[in-house]
């Protein structure tokens, strides 16, 4: 069977392609009689395949030319997968432990073949929706966001290097597009997608359309999102593309991956942790109150900027003689002028990190794609009221991101939304 033009898989299908592919047949020793294919693409594109053999396993990823969730009439470029291969590939070159290996790349077929995270790796929104505290994620994140950020960015690579990697990434573009669609613009006015838990949400997501001040400040992060090709982020670094168990934590799904602001990462993981918090009371109960769990997720936050922050500035510190051009050595000559270029840095990365991480929460409330987290709760009063919460608390980050000089502050605006 031929696979030279593209075609979806089916179960079928798909073992013929394993039998003709080398790199896919060695992995279950050529053996196909007690092959197990199970497809689990739960997410809102794309076909996803565990294919599990007595001698191997490994997953298969298949870009559709369209939004999965929502049908043909929403196309969507299959081209993705080529992005997400060359990103799982150079951020597994920088950060190996918390990036599934790649075993194979078919740009024809948009597809992709990579390590099987075997359980018990869950998904990281299902283990905050069912309580579970994972005490090295703070740490494991923070490293990958440091590692990632820096080493793909001026900081750490030439001008020549960092516009050629620039240059082939603006080939996301419609990924790219499709983000500003549906986080900077859909939310903030009348759009067919649109959706929110109604009736009770019909007032707060009429005052999101009607507010001039948060129209003005989500324009500059459109413009920052679009502008500025500060490193290769993941571009969708939610809950939903960590896998975890209480040991390993792995990130996956980095097709909108692009060159972009570093705060779009950070923001985008800390703002799905935000939204975890909020959503606790919607699965509290006499025998858990859910108020330890709160309380970790709340430390989670805090300790995941905190090391991130240390990570990165310490690579910085260790290369700033290196090869990167933002900072020149023979300009930025000592140590008074360096400190306060790194202080500057990190001081717009961390409200950075507030914008779009708040702008990230917006449009999981009233935009078109919500969260388990929210909609696994069944009654709608109370879903709701967990949302007018969280909705409340990104408006205040969006809006008044550079008033707050601390992740403890953060941290006491939640506590003071929540009670």
């Amino acid at each position: 069977m031929a696979f030279s033009e593209f075609r979806p898989l089916g179960e079928k299908s798909l073992i013929e392609y394993i039998k003709v592919t080398p790199s896919l047949s060695s992995k279950i020793g050529d053996r196909y009689e007690d092959l197990k294919i199970k497809e689990v693409g739960d997410g809102n594109l794309n076909f996803v395949y565990i294919v599990v053999g007595s001698s191997g396993s490994f997953v298969i990823k298949q870009a559709l030319p369209y939004i999965r969730m929502i049908g043909e009439s929403w196309p969507l470029t299959k081209e993705r997968a080529y992005f997400e291969a060359v990103a799982l590939k150079e951020h597994g070159g920088f950060c190996p432990e918390h990036v599934p290996e790649i075993y194979h790349f078919d740009r024809t077929m948009s597809l992709i073949g990579m390590r099987y995270l075997e359980p018990p790796h869950i998904i990281l929104r299902k283990g905050l929706i069912s309580g579970i505290e994972y005490p090295f994620l703070a740490d494991h994140m923070s490293d990958y966001m440091a590692k990632t950020l820096f080493f793909t960015s001026l900081l750490y690579r030439s001008t020549t290097e960092h516009k050629r990697a620039v240059a082939e990434f603006c080939g996301n573009m419609e990924l790219c597009r499709h983000t500003e669609k549906v986080v900077f613009s859909d939310p903030y006015k009348v759009s067919e997608y649109n959706r929110w838990t109604s009736p009770y949400l019909d007032h707060d997501a009429e005052a999101v359309r009607e507010d001039n001040i948060l129209k003005l400040e989500v324009a500059e992060l459109k413009s920052k999102f679009s502008e500025r090709a500060q490193a290769l982020v993941h571009g969708d670094l939610h809950t939903g593309s960590v896998m975890v168990t209480r040991d390993s934590t792995q990130v996956i799904d980095p097709e909108f991956a692009f060159y972009g602001p570093m705060g779009f990462d950070v923001g985008a993981f800390i703002g799905n942790l935000i939204l975890a918090f909020f959503a606790q009371n919607g699965y509290a109960d006499q025998g858990n109150d859910r108020k330890s769990y709160k309380e970790w997720i709340l430390k989670t936050i805090e300790d995941t900027w905190n090391l991130f922050h240390q990570k990165f500035t310490s690579l910085w510190d260790e290369h700033k003689d290196g090869s990167g051009e933002a900072y020149l050595p023979a300009i930025y000559n000592n140590s008074e002028l360096q400190k306060l270029i790194q202080e500057k840095y990190m001081k717009e990365l961390f409200h950075d990190t507030l914008g779009f991480g708040a702008a990230k929460m917006i449009r999981r409330i009233v935009g078109v794609a919500h969260v388990e987290d929210f909609e696994s709760i069944r009654e709608g009063s109370i879903r709701a009221d967990c949302e007018r919460r969280a909705l409340e608390l990104a408006k205040t980050l969006l809006k008044k991101r550079r008033e707050f000089l601390t992740i403890g502050e953060v941290i006491s605006a939640i506590r003071h939304v929540q009670s």
